[in-house]
């Protein structure tokens, strides 16, 4: 699907990521198809989506998909569901659902940026548009358009992102990788998001 047309399903969405955690908690959790029940059409097109839990300002969990393997409000549920026990940090506890502000990013199709040096990804990066994927055999990682938030410069955005990724330190440990040679077999992809959030 393409997430910059058609009808607004923002409240939807946060609301159902919101519903997927809150009911996870149970003897026996509603599975995706009934918490989907009488969603409108838009819901059952495929998309991929990152949903981000947030308790007053920290974080509590974020998981999300590149690829749009499923339809969308079936993504939300499983990236919601997954956030909630998001391995990096603590489980969301059941009573901290109703304070959490619940963030759902409808991602556009990734796009290849032919490039073969970080100079020139870095030149070409729209801060505050591009999400951004690094990927070779032995790593991978992105970020979404919202980080740029906290890392306004797009070198320091790469620098970041490798660091991430666990590249060796050669590539990002002096925040500017212009000069870092470009590793064999690295691939960027760009994508967009829409993102919509849900408050407490």
């Amino acid at each position: 699907m393409d997430p910059t047309s058609g009808p607004d399903l923002g409240p939807v969405l946060t609301a159902l990521a919101r519903t997927a955690v809150a009911s996870s908690f149970g003897p026996r959790p509603p599975r995706a198809r009934e918490l989907l029940a009488d969603a409108p059409p838009a819901l059952g097109e495929r998309a991929a989506t990152f949903v981000t839990l947030e308790r007053d300002g920290t974080l509590r969990g974020c998981i999300g998909t590149l690829t749009a393997l499923r339809p969308l409000g079936f993504d939300v549920v499983r990236n919601a569901r997954l956030a909630a026990r998001d391995p990096r940090l603590p489980p969301v506890a059941a009573d901290e659902v109703p304070g959490l502000t619940v963030k759902v990013a409808v991602l556009t199709p990734s796009e290849p940026v032919p490039v073969r040096d970080f100079a020139a990804l870095i030149d070409g990066l729209r801060p505050g548009e591009d999400g951004l994927t690094l990927k070779d055999a032995d790593h991978r990682a992105t970020f979404l358009p919202s980080v740029w938030a906290t890392a306004p410069d797009p070198q320091r955005f790469v620098a970041a992102l490798l660091r991430k990724g666990g590249w060796p330190r050669r590539y990002w440990t002096s925040g500017d990788p212009r000069s870092a040679p470009w590793p064999e077999g690295l691939e960027a992809e760009r994508y967009g998001t829409v993102d919509y959030v849900g408050m407490p």
